[in-house]
């Protein structure tokens, strides 16, 4: 009896192991054996062990990490100790001044792979390369792998706030458990603190841009040097965002003047006291004089002003201020115009350890736009190029979306600022106008579910933005193939038919909601679902209609000599491209060009054709993506193909609700006829208004 209950429990056991499911927790940092028992073969003979030359945090990190996945992947034990003979890897710090500082080698060597950088964080980051070597089948023969960052300050934006929510976050509450620090240490911020560090993250900016005081408090200080203690072995910084106003609103002032004398020294005293706490504290990110945020124009003064008090308030604390150029108000013109305005007199302004965050585009992270005019336009000022991997605009948590291929065609837009070639990437890490100091940010789509991102696709936009931080020349398509198999599945046809959903989502989402280069006309307040008739809003830039501009004539906004002009604040190369509505490529042409719907386009069409063509291949081709997802079916872990296939049917419903919401709106004011073959949509434009606004009500 005793033996057939043992045998009944180990029979349950090994079923519960079979049939566990993988809840994406560990991210792209799955080191499960390699199934090919040669390839598996090869590389043990090369890592028998771990040789550490030093005993420092971050290299002790590095190590236990390179045993951790190698021991997963190798299936055996690979022990650490401080020196090793023959088949043991080596890390050490050597200097290479052709590395900068935190580039790594990984090489083959007569007794063994070796793994060095000048710091050590560069053997960090030269210890997950090559675990990403591995994790993607590799060989390790003649290995030679080397890079460097190309990019100083590569950030991650978090918009959390003290009671846990986060704007603007799709993937559960803040992962930072504020009531809870600095006394309990949640271990999830070291596996956050992992994840950024395999993909050459090193600075997190913690809370909201719309800032609380209270982040600048002794409080919350302590809290935020706990944090940074758990990030610190990674080579991560921390940095915070911070109020304006902090000076009256917690440190009793009667004014956030940046020129009293009593403003800045309160500045300098609060910095002095975060950098005692927490030593290699990287600065501070501000979002002042935009939507409702206090800042220095309150008082009469430039952001300039604003932001170089706080830069003398660092001293000579190894620190910076980024500044964003997001603001707009309302009643003062075409909103693409307007970040431009404010801050391009400004160039040659800003002090040193300023640097001046732009979006990738000029409104605000719409699933296409070009490229931001200021970029080019401010060569004396290091500009941070900011882009948003939550997706907002995007379809939240529930559509799938790969954002590599955007921010890849923002990195590779050329400027013309000095001439062919001037792209923005050449802007962004300095190298076009000469700058010591770059920056890039990510507005981050990382919550407290489970999986850190809602949707488990939404990943691999975590991981795109970070190699693509790391190494701007790398292409959107190679990422999401290393991210498939490090993430989902190894086995060659479902990486086929997964990576062609990534590298076409992007695409197909601005097909279903806003082609041709339409821009902004989702739902008011939660920025979710359609909503083109939207005409009033508190503002008349938070409306539709703003944007869209359809009248009987035509559809677009005119941004050329005879509408806003916008056009003309990019250098003529650029300006050239868009200034013609007949040879505008057609993923701009409504951004800059108010079309007559007869016009016929390029591709034969007239544009109300085009229009709505694009609108109903676009729901299609979401099916397109469900079958490619249920080819790899056998080869993924069951619950997450289950997860993904469910958010899959959902995005395909709303795909058609897109299509027939902005279908039948543009239909009334245009009076076109739907092309031939397209069927028309079942439900009428009164019952889709009606869903819009309870679904708002929300």
């Amino acid at each position: 009896m005793l033996l057939r209950s043992l045998l009944l429990v180990l029979l349950c056991v090994g079923a519960h192991l079979q049939g566990y499911a993988d809840d994406g927790y560990r991210l792209w940092l799955k080191y499960d054996q390699l199934a090919d028992a040669k390839l598996r073969a090869t590389w043990q003979a090369q890592a028998r062990g771990i040789a550490v030359e030093g005993s420092s945090a971050t290299l002790q990190t590095a190590a236990r990490e390179l045993q951790l996945g190698l021991q997963g992947l190798l299936g055996r034990p690979v022990p650490v100790a401080a020196s090793g003979g023959k088949g043991y890897i080596q890390l050490r710090v050597a200097a290479d001044p052709a590395l900068g500082k935190e580039g790594y080698r990984v090489v083959s060597e007569k007794n063994g792979l070796t793994v060095t950088g000048p710091s050590e964080a560069a053997v960090l980051y030269g210890c997950f390369a090559l675990l990403r070597h591995v994790q993607t089948g590799q060989l390790p023969t003649k290995l030679n792998l080397t890079s460097q960052p190309r990019v100083q300050y590569r950030m991650l934006n978090h918009w959390d706030n003290p009671n846990g929510t986060v704007e603007r976050g799709y993937a559960g509450s803040s992962i930072w458990k504020w009531q809870e620090l600095p006394e309990v240490i949640d271990p999830r911020y070291q596996d956050y603190a992992r994840a950024n560090a395999s993909i050459g993250i090193n600075g997190v900016v913690l809370n909201n841009v719309n800032a609380s005081a209270r982040y600048l408090t002794d409080e919350y200080v302590r809290k935020v040097a706990a944090v940074a203690g758990v990030l610190r072995p990674y080579g991560i910084r921390v940095y915070l965002s911070v109020l304006w106003a902090a000076p009256r609103v917690i440190g009793g002032l009667p004014t956030a003047d940046p020129l009293d004398p009593k403003v800045k020294a309160w500045w300098m005293a609060r910095t002095n006291e975060i950098y005692k706490a927490i030593p290699d504290f990287g600065g501070f990110l501000v979002k002042a004089n935009s939507e409702g945020e206090p800042g220095p124009q309150d008082y009469g003064r430039t952001h300039a002003d604003g932001a170089n008090m706080l830069a003398q308030s660092l001293g000579t604390h190894d620190g910076i201020v980024m500044w964003r150029a997001f603001v707009y108000k309302a009643g003062s013109g075409d909103r693409f115009k307007q970040a431009y305005e404010d801050f391009q007199p400004l160039d040659g302004k800003f002090a040193d350890k300023v640097l001046v965050q732009v979006k990738n585009g000029p409104i605000d992270f719409q699933a296409r736009e070009p490229f931001h005019p200021l970029f080019g336009a401010m060569p004396r000022t290091p500009l941070v190029l900011e882009v948003q991997l939550t997706q907002e605009y995007l379809g939240f948590a529930t559509h799938l979306v790969y954002l590599g291929p955007l921010i890849k065609e923002c990195l590779e837009a050329d400027t013309y600022a000095q001439g062919k070639g001037s792209t923005v990437a050449k802007v962004v890490d300095g190298s076009l106008e000469k700058h010591s100091i770059s920056a890039i940010a990510g507005v981050a789509n990382i919550g407290s579910d489970r999986n850190w991102t809602g949707h488990p696709v939404g990943q691999a936009n975590w991981y795109a933005y970070g190699r693509l931080a790391w190494d701007h020349t790398l292409s959107s398509e190679g990422i999401a193939d290393e991210w498939t198999r490090m993430t989902l599945s190894r086995e060659p046809a479902a990486v086929t038919a997964i990576t062609q959903v990534l590298n076409q989502s992007r695409n197909i989402y601005v097909r279903y909601t806003t082609p041709l280069g339409l821009h902004h006309i989702m739902g008011q307040n939660l920025h979710y679902g359609p909503e083109p008739w939207l005409a009033q809003s508190a503002r008349p830039d938070w409306t539709a209609v703003y944007y869209h501009k359809a009248d009987a004539e035509g559809l677009g906004f005119n941004r050329t000599a005879t509408g806003s002009n916008a056009l003309a604040l990019y250098a003529p190369g650029a300006r050239q491209v868009w200034m013609n509505s007949t040879t505008c490529p057609l993923n701009y042409l409504l951004w800059f060009h108010h079309v007559p719907w007869t016009q016929q386009l390029s591709t034969g069409r007239t544009l109300w054709n085009e229009l709505t063509t694009r609108y109903y291949t676009g729901a299609d081709s979401v099916l397109w993506m469900q079958r490619q997802w249920e080819q790899a079916k056998p080869a993924l872990d069951p619950a997450l193909y289950t997860d993904v296939a469910a958010r899959l049917r959902v995005q395909h419903r709303e795909a058609l609700w897109w299509r027939d919401a902005c279908v039948l709106y543009f239909q009334s004011v245009s009076k076109q006829p739907l092309p031939p073959g397209l069927p028309a949509p079942t439900r009428p434009l009164t019952e889709i208004k009606e869903q819009v606004d309870i679904y708002q009500l929300r």
